[in-house]
């Protein structure tokens, strides 16, 4: 078994991440949507993220976005599938990160010797990724890999983003939270979603938000403030590090080398998307 450095996983993971997550936050995905018929913003998203699972239900969809409100879900799932196939939105969502990846990057870094070989190393850690438990990362894993290297990147990202995520919540579930008490607790730490956000896109309504908090102070997670106290931060740093030892297996599988230099590919390109503006500036913090 390869030993990596202590977290290089993890790192490697924090600049992958954003190349998968950006189609959700930029314009061309609505775009796409929109013009198949589906126009509402939450019903764009849980169609494009769903698709992989096939024409699901709104329980399937709870039980594997886990953080959103189930009534939120069933608003629009099962019915957005009268609307748009599975494969029609499978279809959209490639389209709208083809689109998205050479107006953030630029035509020059989409066809680069470089996204080409982030794609090759990144597909290659996929290959030690595992479907046992992880439905939406073996969803998305059944799925083509792209021919243009820029769209294999991003298609390797979103498998090495579920297959983590998918993990993240078997984590959650042992620790004992649900899925707005385990937001609750990452946007206290400052490295989660902000409120605003949480409550608009979520689901949640902000008496829902405030109970969920109160539930964690009763744990000593939170203190008055809705800071995160001792045991909440060490109650994190338990469940990334649990998250970490349950996703190790694809940067192991890479190795030492090939993981740091995806994680110097992907940082350069993910700063990129950054710069260009493809996450919203108030979608990460506490307040």
């Amino acid at each position: 078994m390869t030993t990596l450095p202590e977290r290089a996983g993890r790192r490697c993971h924090a600049v992958l991440n954003p190349i998968h997550s950006t189609v959700f936050f930029t314009p061309e995905l609505p775009a796409e949507f929109a013009a198949l018929g589906l126009r509402d913003p939450a019903a764009q998203y849980f169609a494009a993220r769903s698709a992989p699972l096939g024409r699901v239900g709104a329980a399937t969809v709870t039980a594997t976005f886990y953080n959103f409100k189930h009534e939120l879900i069933a608003r629009y799932i099962p019915a957005a599938w009268d609307v748009v196939s599975p494969e029609e939105a499978l279809a959209a969502r490639l389209r709208a990160a083809d689109a998205l990846l050479r107006r953030l990057l630029g035509e020059e870094a989409v066809e680069s010797k470089e996204m080409a070989e982030a794609a090759d190393l990144a597909l290659r850690a996929t290959e030690a990724c595992t479907p046992s438990a992880r439905p939406l990362y073996a969803a998305n894993a059944a799925l083509p890999v792209p021919d243009a290297p820029h769209l294999a990147y991003w298609y390797a990202a979103t498998l090495l983003r579920e297959h983590r995520g998918d993990g993240h919540l078997a984590v959650l579930l042992a620790a004992g939270l649900d899925g707005l008490e385990a937001q609750a607790t990452h946007t206290a730490s400052g490295k989660g979603m902000s409120p605003q956000w949480v409550l608009r896109t979520r689901g949640w309504t902000e008496p829902e938000w405030e109970a969920a908090r109160e539930r964690l102070r009763e744990r000593g997670l939170l203190d008055a403030e809705g800071e995160l106290t001792a045991e909440g931060v060490e109650l994190r740093r338990h469940l990334e590090d649990e998250t970490d030892r349950l996703d190790r297996a694809p940067y192991e599988h890479l190795g030492e080398a090939g993981v740091a230099r995806l994680t110097e590919l992907a940082g350069g390109f993910t700063a990129a998307v950054l710069a260009a503006g493809g996450f919203p500036a108030d979608l990460i913090g506490k307040r």
